[in-house]
């Protein structure tokens, strides 16, 4: 396994001096943004794609650190029902997709998206009960035309020998993990989870046995460290759909945290270790979204309890059990 970094929380600087700090850290392995939410700060996507040259260099670069980049990531509505929106996230994903295959990157990193709830509707509705009968309708439009989508963008991906990572997150089709292996299932092996245990924990979900679950079904296609805190007296109030600004953090019912802050290190052990045994050993790629601390902060104390987490070396054998 490899310690990576979401790059984002470092796009005050260049790349190349960004790499050198994450090298003297231990990382081995960054997730640049490349479109969408996370913006493209560290490699501009129009300015590598199709370019024998500048994917030379980099390459160049990345080699001179011991670094690779265990995906890229492009997070946006390829299902809005703004046409022009879901359109531009389409071509960013897309074009994501072509460079990854070029750079000989395994994954794109990305969501699910959200239609509306009906042709007529103009705003994504992110649906969570079954009641009243409208909202099940709903929910079945939804699917109908993900389905239809992620089969179309699978065979893209597959044509590219790129595999594509969805993050499970609030305010999207797929939130969670029966959802995820839906759409799996529903659209062919390409399409996988960009396993975040973050959104998760909020969910009431249980990380290992989300991971389990996963894994039985070859589903985690690349993974993000990435911790959240709730906090029950807040909580107790008013639940965990949380609409509170993330700036307000004194009344919000969770938190996402820098790695420990939400939980210990033996449970990040406990991650680890079941990453293990359903065959994952690529990055635990951090993604810092913690306001409580600065970036590099943040950052930093995520690698120091990842770098006693991780298991660097293959597996061993039952040599006992001979």
């Amino acid at each position: 396994m490899k310690i990576g970094v979401h790059t984002p929380p470092l796009a005050d600087e260049s790349l190349e001096k960004a790499l050198p700090y994450l090298d003297g850290l231990g990382v081995g392995a960054i997730e640049p943004g490349v479109g969408g939410h996370p913006g493209d700060d560290h490699l501009t996507r129009s300015a590598y794609l199709d370019d024998e040259s500048e994917q030379a260099e980099l390459t160049d670069l990345l080699a001179e650190y011991d670094m690779e980049i265990s995906a890229l990531a492009t997070h946006n509505n390829p299902l809005h029902p703004d046409e022009e929106r879901a359109e531009h996230a389409d071509t960013e994903l897309r074009e994501a997709i072509r460079l990854a295959g070029q750079l000989e990157v395994d994954a794109v990193t990305c969501f699910s998206g959200l239609p509306a709830g009906s042709p007529a509707d103009e705003t994504p509705n992110w649906i969570t009960a079954p009641w009243p009968p409208q909202h099940a309708e709903a929910l079945e439009y939804q699917w109908e035309r993900a389905i239809e989508y992620w089969g179309e963008l699978a065979d893209h991906a597959a044509d590219h020998d790129v595999d594509v990572a969805i993050e499970m997150h609030p305010n999207m089709l797929v939130y969670e993990p029966h959802g995820m292996a839906r759409l799996r299932e529903e659209t062919g092996d390409r399409i996988g989870a960009n396993f975040d245990p973050s959104h998760l924990y909020w969910q009431g979900i249980s990380i290992t046995d989300a991971i389990r679950y996963l894994g039985e079904r070859d589903a985690i296609h690349h993974v993000h460290a990435k911790d959240t805190r709730i906090y029950d007296a807040q909580a107790r109030e008013k639940g965990v759909l949380d609409t509170t600004p993330y700036e307000d953090e004194p009344n919000r019912s969770w938190l996402f945290r820098s790695v420990g802050y939400g939980h210990d290190e033996t449970h990040w052990k406990d991650i680890v270790s079941t990453l293990r045994m359903v065959g994952y050993d690529g990055a635990l790629s951090i993604e810092h979204e913690d306001s409580l601390t600065s970036s590099r902060e943040g950052l930093e104390k995520a690698i120091d309890l990842l770098g006693r987490a991780i298991f660097e070396t293959q597996s061993g054998e039952a040599y006992w059990a001979e």
